[in-house]
């Protein structure tokens, strides 16, 4: 069985779009591109498809991974190209590999976040910041199907930093920055590095961790991209690409003597 592993995007508002939703569309992708999928055994037989740390729906993203089997080998960029032709625009497959080695989940150790707020200048953007990093805890509550729980979002978080300036997107893409937000007035751009832990702190735990240390409240929603996730680097903090040792796996072309370069997805930390 051929296993592959695809990153695709959530970009503008496709970013409003359910992992259900999304489970969906590609599904109908993979009966429009005809692709000879693998299936699980029993009574009701399902597509070989696993999806690794989906972000929150609302949230934009650069970075979001999925694996597949096949029962025929087929060639990885001529796939996704076909897959991706199927999908709707926002929801595009944009990087492939072949899979090598069955720890990919544990690969994503943290991501780089960006969000906007608009209405809020830079100054005030920059001394919430000071506010929260300055804190040892910072304890917030988030609605679960078990209740109101309680806990720290200050530990899960990497590095964190406030400017007025949006990061560079790839191409093409309307992001959550895009054009369906406000074009003028005051606004701040937070970039953050986050730690998946347990339980997972959110791009919203932190507005929240904001708001109880410096009062810090955006007049209107904030916008969240995901830009990268993958292998953290704790010296750095430097979020790198997860898709590197898949990479580094095949085997070099005779002659080349280079070995594959790996590249952060949306940007690094």
């Amino acid at each position: 069985m051929q296993r592959l592993r695809l990153r695709y995007t959530k970009r503008g508002r496709l970013r409003f779009t359910s992992h259900r939703d999304f489970q969906r569309a590609f599904e109908r992708a993979l009966r429009r591109a005809e692709v000879p999928m693998a299936y699980s055994a029993g009574f009701t037989p399902h597509p070989k498809v696993s999806y690794a740390n989906a972000a929150p729906t609302g949230t934009g993203s650069e970075a979001e991974y999925l694996e597949i089997g096949l029962v025929r080998h087929r060639d990885p960029e001529e796939l996704r190209a076909q897959l991706d032709a199927c999908m709707p625009d926002g929801l595009d497959l944009v990087d492939v590999v072949e899979a090598h080695g069955s720890d990919f989940s544990d690969r994503l150790q943290a991501s780089v976040w960006e969000i906007r707020l608009d209405g809020v200048s830079p100054a005030q953007a920059q001394q919430a910041v000071a506010a929260f990093l300055a804190a040892e805890t910072v304890e917030v509550q988030r609605q679960t199907k078990k209740g109101v729980r309680s806990f720290d979002a200050r530990a899960a978080v990497r590095s964190l930093a406030a400017t007025a300036t949006a990061t560079a997107q790839p191409a093409g893409a309307d992001t959550a920055t895009g054009t369906d937000r406000p074009g003028e007035g005051a606004c701040a751009i937070l970039r953050l590095v986050v730690r998946h832990v347990t339980p997972a702190v959110r791009p919203d735990d932190v507005l929240s961790g904001l708001r109880a240390t410096a009062d810090l409240a955006p007049p209107v929603p904030a916008a969240v991209t995901r830009l990268a996730q993958g292998p953290l680097d704790e010296e750095t903090g430097t979020v790198t690409d997860p898709f590197a040792p898949d990479r580094d796996a095949l085997p070099e072309p005779i002659g080349s003597g280079v070995s594959s370069a790996a590249t952060v997805p949306g940007g690094t930390a």
